[in-house]
């Protein structure tokens, strides 16, 4: 049997209907860059994630960084964010002229770790951005304090958490601000490129949406040195299509989950720690081995996709290496990037799917 790691066709073939039906609504309305598509989204996915506001964008990595300059942090600054995350969290430190300050993760839930963020406190700090790494939330109540303390904004990474619940709350609504990505793999994923900010804030509300559109609240004045990232309308009306059925995509593989978990009994490997399986939206199924490059070629040879979420962790990046960090220095990030391995699942995976592959690993 062969095993994709993801399968995009169970979802599309269902709403393929729909989606062409937007498409035509928006070729025939021949309006094509924030219009009443983009509006009725950004409406729409502000009461899904229960928050006030939602500004669309083009991107995932261009929402945190334009949430950062909408709270005036930049040069000088520094933000905290966790050394076991996908590099755009970085990133977006880095475009504003902030400084990235690593805290390493919780080797259980890869998120992190909260005991360890004060330490790395100091008198330039203004944020903390906290992902929900996977679709698993960080222990954001926990965070929130620690940020009224020292006067801090917490933004919420949730590019990966489309409906993740935490304490009652969905991703988004849980601090300051939150930035999500629309990639087509998320589980909430256009059929191009995507992002949103959402929040509670109405100031920072106004002000970010000025900035995704070259600074301009109205057409030709410009009140900020803005950028160019606006959700084009056909992405728009494609995300309102999906989100009428996300819910029913992230139970699915709430449901995968839980077969991977009861019949998953290999002892060489280590499956993801759960507090809950219904809070988490499983965007990946990470599992741990010492022996995972084995694990990997084993797996691949019997049919089955994996990827690495991620082989190296952002302070060994080239891209990094002006921070001068060197093997050792966050050694729990440096542990999960060498033994972490994500397993196949999507909605529409099967029963059967899910118990060939489970077979496949507990005869390894």
């Amino acid at each position: 049997m062969k095993i994709p790691f993801l399968n995009f066709e169970p979802m599309h073939i269902e709403i393929r209907n729909e989606i062409i039906d937007a498409f035509k609504g928006i070729y025939d309305n021949n309006w094509f860059v924030l219009g009443p598509s983009v509006e009725a989204f950004e409406e729409e996915f502000s009461n899904y994630c229960g928050t006030n506001y939602c500004i669309s964008c083009g991107n995932g990595l261009d929402a945190l960084s334009i949430i950062l300059r909408g709270y005036d942090i930049g040069e000088g600054d520094e933000v905290i964010v966790p050394s076991n995350t996908y590099i755009a969290t970085a990133l977006a430190v880095s475009y504003v002229g902030a400084k990235v300050v690593f805290v390493e993760p919780d080797i259980k839930t890869f998120n992190i770790d909260v005991n360890k963020i004060e330490a790395a406190i100091t008198k330039k700090t203004r944020a903390i951005i906290a992902v929900h790494l996977y679709g698993s939330p960080a222990e954001t109540d926990k965070i929130k304090v620690i940020c009224e303390k020292y006067n801090l904004k917490l933004i919420e990474d949730a590019a990966q958490a489309h409906g993740a619940v935490y304490n009652g709350k969905k991703a988004g609504n849980l601090g300051d601000a939150a930035g999500f990505s629309f990639y087509p793999g998320k589980n909430l994923g256009a059929l191009g490129d995507g992002g949103a900010i959402v929040t509670n804030d109405s100031a920072l509300a106004d002000k970010v949406r000025a900035i995704r559109n070259y600074g301009s609240v109205v057409k030709y004045y410009n009140e900020y040195k803005g950028v160019n990232s606006r959700l084009d309308e056909v992405q728009a009306e494609f995300l309102r299509v999906k989100l009428k059925s996300l819910d029913k995509w992230n139970a699915d593989r709430q449901k995968s989950v839980k077969l991977y978990l009861e019949k998953i009994k290999n002892s060489k490997i280590i499956i993801p720690f759960i507090n809950s399986v219904d809070k988490s939206i499983w965007h990946v199924f990470a599992v741990r081995t010492e022996y995972r490059d084995e694990l990997k070629i084993y797996l691949r040879d019997n049919g089955i996709d994996t990827l690495i979420h991620y082989p190296v962790p952002i302070h060994l990046q080239k891209a990094y290496k002006d921070l001068e960090y060197k093997i050792g220095d966050f050694p729990v990030a440096e542990t999960i990037s060498k033994t972490v391995l994500s397993l196949p699942i999507w909605y529409g995976m099967s029963e059967e799917e899910i118990d060939y592959v489970v077979n496949v690993l507990n005869k390894w």
